[in-house]
């Protein structure tokens, strides 16, 4: 017999009754590989706020569509979390619970914004929960064959009143050194010192680059993230799994040309899907509309770069439309014990947002509230 955990019981607090697509995305945990039963609820939630067209799309990703004019507006956030049970609850205004940060309130946002922006002649809305993103973004890679839209708004928190246009590249990558077996009490590197000697190599090589780049965004970080040796009698082997945020100085593929020639003598290869930085124009149509949509709600708006990748990194250059990523919520939080989310902030998110759909869509009326 089938055995189910039951769901906790939903929230009800007064100041969470304009916060039902926020509260019910994060009751439903969903980590990377176990996004189904939130995508099933967002479809419903979506067809609930009026939605002309809500489903499922061949990668499994959550799609609502308000509108049917031809120009299209994508906001693209992500639904798959890293894992990590946190208890959901509602302590003095804030949601506590895998995800409110990363990055569902921005997705929620993102959802109650199109309801609100509704039916504008000549605008379509496209809202897509993506699979993967703390993977190897499948949901996104999915959509960049599609048609290029007017602009893309990527769901990452930045908090309320900034908007992030660039982000690092990042690549994984295996480097295996070998060395033949030889007495343990004879001369010679063994494949283990060869191996910490190309970590070794790899460190000074960055610190040179880095030199005379203050800015993190602009330098090149390499992690170890993983470390494997062993023999089979006649060979030795050691192997360094690598992660690498890059800057737009540097692609993934001169990444691994330049980790080639610091340890010619080994194998070196791609481990996943390499992302190449991106940094998007702060001057663009869809930049100035959140600087007036956040200075409207009496903000001072503020442009960041962040040092992690985001699919912003794929879709905006692909379809080579204005792209930047926005949302609720202190990333500073981002896939720790203590995510939480204000329900103030994400108000105001949702708000802003649905003021810039309207603005790029020719009108600027409204508050911006779903319900």
């Amino acid at each position: 017999m089938e055995t189910r955990t039951a769901r906790p019981a939903p929230i009800v607090d007064a100041t969470a009754g304009s916060c039902e697509t926020l509260i019910g995305l994060v009751e439903r945990y969903s980590p990377t590989g176990a996004e189904g039963d939130a995508v099933a609820w967002l479809v419903e939630r979506m067809r609930r706020l009026g939605a002309a067209q809500a489903f499922v799309d061949d990668a499994g990703n959550a799609v609502g569509v308000w509108g049917g004019g031809p120009r299209q507006g994508i906001l693209l956030g992500h639904i798959d979390t890293v894992p990590g049970r946190i208890p959901v609850r509602l302590e003095g205004g804030l949601l506590h619970g895998r995800g409110a940060v990363d990055a569902k309130g921005p997705l929620a946002a993102f959802v109650d914004a199109a309801a609100a922006a509704g039916d504008i002649p000549g605008w379509q809305w496209v809202v897509v929960g993506a699979l993967d993103e703390e993977g190897e973004s499948r949901g996104a890679r999915a959509l960049l064959d599609r048609e290029a839209p007017v602009f893309v708004i990527v769901g990452e928190p930045s908090r309320w009143d900034r908007v992030t246009i660039g982000y690092k590249g990042s690549a994984w990558t295996r480097v295996t050194v070998r060395r033949s077996m030889v007495h343990s009490a004879a001369p010679g590197q063994t494949a283990a010192e060869a191996a910490v000697e190309l970590w070794q190599s790899l460190r000074a090589w960055a610190a040179a680059f880095n030199d005379g780049r203050p800015r993190p965004f602009d330098q090149v970080t390499s992690s170890l993230r993983g470390w494997e040796s062993g023999d089979d009698g006649f060979e030795a082997w050691a192997t360094l799994h690598l992660g690498t945020r890059l800057p737009l100085a540097m692609s993934p593929e001169s990444w691994l040309a330049r980790l080639r020639s610091i340890a010619p003598q080994a194998e070196v290869e791609f481990d996943g899907f390499p992302t190449p930085a991106y940094r998007g124009d702060k001057n663009s149509i869809l930049s100035r509309a959140f600087l007036a949509a956040i200075r409207a709600s009496g903000g001072t708006p503020n442009f960041v770069v962040k040092t992690g990748t985001a699919d912003l990194n794929l879709v905006a250059p692909r379809w080579g439309c204005p792209g930047l990523a926005y949302g609720p919520g202190d990333s500073a939080l981002d896939h720790t014990p203590d995510e939480h989310i204000s329900l103030e902030e994400f108000a105001r998110s949702r708000r802003i947002v649905a003021d810039v759909l309207r603005r790029m869509g020719g009108r600027r009326d409204g508050d911006g509230a779903a319900s």
